[in-house]
């Protein structure tokens, strides 16, 4: 676990105070040597110094136990006191040894003042102070001789003494101005600092909000509609004074950006359409970055919102997954320097959410979509069943149940002329029950899954020719479907199917032609053409979708299942050509 702060400047301090007793036990040593080697006419008297190298050498030895203490961590309560305690001691020798309050060593005994003043308060100092004057001066009156101490120097005793007491008194009151204005400094910094977290706590608490907002729906408009409200209450809470002044999304459309939502925009702005290339919109879509704008009513795009020109600043978060631009958040504001850099860390981390529920809003929307198109496929192919069964099989049960009582009533009047009419019930239910098979047969071909789209053709136009004497001509290389997977051939068979359908139906042709092949080693054609009367492609296509049949239409969209494309030609008299241009898979 780390040390708490308070601790670590402790420590520091702590390790100060033991390098700089080095400095003095250095210029204790230094100074002693010195006044030895004068007042000793040149000479090195050990004996005279004996004291004092005692002194430094049990200081020396205090001063590394002192930091092998800090190394290891141990006393650390008690350290500073005892330290102090030491050193006022220590301070006390030197200057007896060295000649009391005279001593040139005095100037050691604002080591403990100093220290006592970083550590402890004022009245610590003075304490010690007091405790040296004290110490030495009654240790220095007692090696004096009471007889031989002059009033001159009892006055430098005073002197010396009171200079000591000021330092100290001096030196703690500093110490102590310097302490409660860093506690102040340190105050305002952990409440900055709290400010922070708080701020921080405030944007996760709201990012975990929206989170849940949006992963609580897949609606679109209600996704738009909880990013703006979630922006604002965030810009809120971080001290925007206007929250409710301007916001807006715009999405793209299929070449430009249109407001989706909004919040305190008129209806003219509403309707307003952006290129997004030019302006702070087109730098913040070009770089994926926040931009910020200073005066949003002289940008080339966003001057024309009449909002625009009564904010004084504005910011544009885009909305990008990977490379792909969706659209931008827009914040204007009436003031000046409001977008701080929490303002922008709040808007990328909603526009981050916003994009991710927009996305699945998008595939839900699709699926919803897709799923109505399916409803509506199945719903038509039902249509064109009851439709078939309708025109063909029950329209022939029907007549061969009358066929049946009239052979019935024959059978009494005349024998021999019901056996012929039972000949035509008969070829009649063979009839039906090839249109019954060919029904079936359009419905699932096994053939298409076990040998493939072409001979699948094969019997189906075989199967057709049982019950109708239009022609069907099928033009294709031998295995040229190889190289359409299952899904892709059984998609083309069914348009194939439906354009035959549609020519045996409406075209009255004489010939119809079945072609395939592909075309630059990449591309699959299908064609279908017949030679009948045609018909004007804009005029049918016209509120197609209104019409009791929806063939065409679904021609379309399976073309669309396999990345195609469908292109129908005809004129009247001219005939009509379909053709299903899709790509071949892997190419």
């Amino acid at each position: 676990m780390p040390a708490p702060e308070s601790t670590k400047k402790r420590l520091q301090v702590d390790w100060l105070i033991s390098n700089l007793r080095w400095l003095l036990l250095v210029s204790v040593a230094l100074v002693s040597f010195t006044e030895a080697f004068i007042n000793h006419g040149g000479f090195f008297d050990a004996a005279f110094l004996l004291p004092q190298i005692i002194l430094l050498t049990g200081a020396a030895l205090y001063n590394l136990v002192v930091m092998l203490l800090l190394l290891s961590g141990t006393l650390k309560r008690v350290l500073p006191a005892m330290t102090l305690l030491i050193d006022t001691l220590l301070v006390i020798g030197f200057v007896v040894t060295s000649g009391g309050l005279i001593s040139p060593l005095l100037f050691f005994a604002l080591f403990p003042i100093l220290t006592a003043a970083l550590r402890f308060p004022w009245l610590v100092g003075l304490l010690v102070a007091i405790a040296v004057v004290i110490g030495c001066g009654f240790a220095g009156y007692l090696i004096a001789l009471p007889e031989t101490v002059s009033w001159s120097a009892m006055l430098s005793y005073g002197i010396r003494s009171l200079v000591l007491l000021l330092a100290a008194l001096l030196s703690g009151l500093i110490s102590n101005r310097i302490k409660q204005t860093i506690a102040h400094t340190h105050r305002l910094e952990e409440e900055a600092e709290l400010r922070k977290l708080r701020a921080a706590q405030e944007r996760s608490q709201m990012m975990f909000e929206l989170a849940s907002t949006l992963s609580a729906t897949l609606n679109y408009n209600k996704v738009l509609e909880a990013v703006l409200d979630v922006g604002e209450a965030g810009m809120q809470e971080l001290g925007r004074p206007d929250s409710a002044n301007v916001s807006m999304v715009m999405l793209f459309g299929r070449n430009d950006l249109r407001i989706v939502a909004s919040r305190h925009l008129p209806p003219r702005d509403q309707k307003a359409v952006f290129q997004g290339r030019s302006g702070v919109l087109g730098q913040a879509l070009a770089t994926a970055e926040p931009v910020i704008a200073d005066n949003p009513a002289a940008d080339p795009e966003l001057s024309q919102l009449v909002t625009m020109h009564s904010c004084q600043q504005a910011i544009i978060v885009p909305l990008r997954a990977g490379f792909e631009n969706f659209g931008a958040i827009v914040f204007g504001s009436s003031h000046t320097g409001v977008y701080t850099e929490e303002h922008q860390d709040l808007l990328i981390a909603i526009s981050n959410q916003a994009i991710v529920a927009l996305q699945n809003a998008q595939l839900y929307q699709s699926l919803m979509e897709e799923k109505e198109r399916i409803v509506a496929v199945e719903e038509d192919a039902r249509k064109k069943l009851a439709r078939d069964l309708h025109d063909g099989p029950t329209q022939s049960i029907a007549a061969m149940a009358m066929r049946l009582n009239y052979a019935r009533m024959l059978l009494e009047k005349d024998p021999q002329q019901t056996a012929k009419e039972l000949m035509h019930v008969e070829e009649l239910a063979r009839r039906t029950t090839k249109e019954i098979r060919h029904m079936l047969f359009t419905l699932r071909p096994l053939i298409l899954e076990t040998q493939g789209l072409q001979a699948a053709l094969v019997q189906y136009i075989s199967k057709l020719a049982e019950t109708d004497p239009t022609p069907i001509h099928l033009e294709a290389a031998a295995g040229v479907d190889q190289s359409l997977d299952r899904n892709a051939q059984g998609v083309i068979f069914y348009i194939i199917e439906e354009a035959i359908g549609n020519a045996r139906k409406h075209a009255q042709a004489a010939n119809i032609w079945v072609r395939f092949y592909i075309q630059h080693n990449d591309t699959f054609i299908a064609e279908v053409q017949d030679d009948g009367k045609g018909f004007d492609v804009d005029t049918v296509q016209t509120r197609y979708d209104e019409r009791g049949s929806l063939g065409m239409i679904n021609m379309y969209e399976r073309a669309e299942l396999v990345n195609g494309k469908l292109t129908i030609v005809s004129a009247p008299g001219k005939g009509t050509r379909i053709t299903l241009t899709a790509p071949l898979p892997g190419r």
